[in-house]
């Protein structure tokens, strides 16, 4: 198998269809052998039930894994754990990336220029057709200097928190199963691991949309956000002792 594509979703009965069709368009139209999972994360709308009556036609297989509530790393972690694909990836519910975008990425890996290939939205050539609103701009660049300053993350990465990652498919499920953050900063988690085994991160550009229907509000819990970050780092440097 080519390509397993994870959508993890909560609440995005309206959005999931379309998701499960154009990722299987994707993949037919590249010639990919692939499987797409939904990782519906305790989803109270009907999201689980949209997505098995959605046909993704030929060739592909979908898959929804109906989880308890427990969060966004937690809905990805299951969906990458399940994973059968030679590279595999995750993107956002709510089409905010075109997936031909995503391409360039899949190259990356494919030459062994990298094992982990994420899309940014803050390279020069990336294009943003509706921006995110100014408080989480100013938060995301908040977020991002402290991200670096605290846990040393290389700043040749632009933008850790965008909802689209691929990687070679045998370093996704090693890295996801030793992720233990069950919130919004399992990437960060994800990336630190990566770094311990030396794992190449590269960056592609992407078209970008921001779905003002987003669940993810971090700028909300700023509090804890930062208990989560020094949590993250004191498990990461025990782990290193042990």
């Amino acid at each position: 198998m080519d390509l397993s594509i994870v959508i993890p979703a909560y609440n995005e009965v309206r959005k999931i269809p379309r998701d499960i069709r154009e990722c299987a368009d994707f993949l037919r139209a590249g010639g990919l052998a692939g499987e797409i999972i939904v990782a519906d994360d305790g989803s109270t709308d009907g999201t689980a039930d949209a997505a098995e009556a959605t046909d993704a036609g030929a060739g592909v297989e979908l898959r929804v894994l109906r989880l308890r509530h427990g969060g966004k790393g937690w809905a990805v972690r299951n969906g990458m754990m399940q994973t059968r694909g030679d590279y595999a990836m995750f993107i956002d519910s709510g089409s905010c990336i075109p997936l031909e975008d995503v391409r360039p990425g899949l190259e990356m890996l494919r030459r062994g220029e990298c094992e982990i290939a994420h899309a940014s939205r803050k390279l020069p050539d990336s294009v943003i057709t509706i921006p995110q609103p100014l408080h989480r701009r100013l938060f995301s660049r908040m977020f991002r200097l402290l991200v670096m300053l605290y846990l040393g993350l290389p700043r040749h990465l632009t933008d850790t928190q965008c909802g689209c990652k691929m990687y070679r498919g045998d370093v996704a499920r090693e890295l996801y199963g030793m992720c233990r953050s069950d919130g919004f900063l399992f990437d960060l988690e994800v990336l630190m691991r990566a770094r311990a085994r030396n794992y190449r991160v590269k960056e592609f550009p992407v078209h970008w949309t921001c779905d003002r229907d987003s669940r993810l509000k971090p700028a909300r819990q700023v509090a804890h956000t930062i208990s989560d970050l020094i949590a993250l780092k004191r498990m990461l440097r025990s782990e290193a002792k042990r």
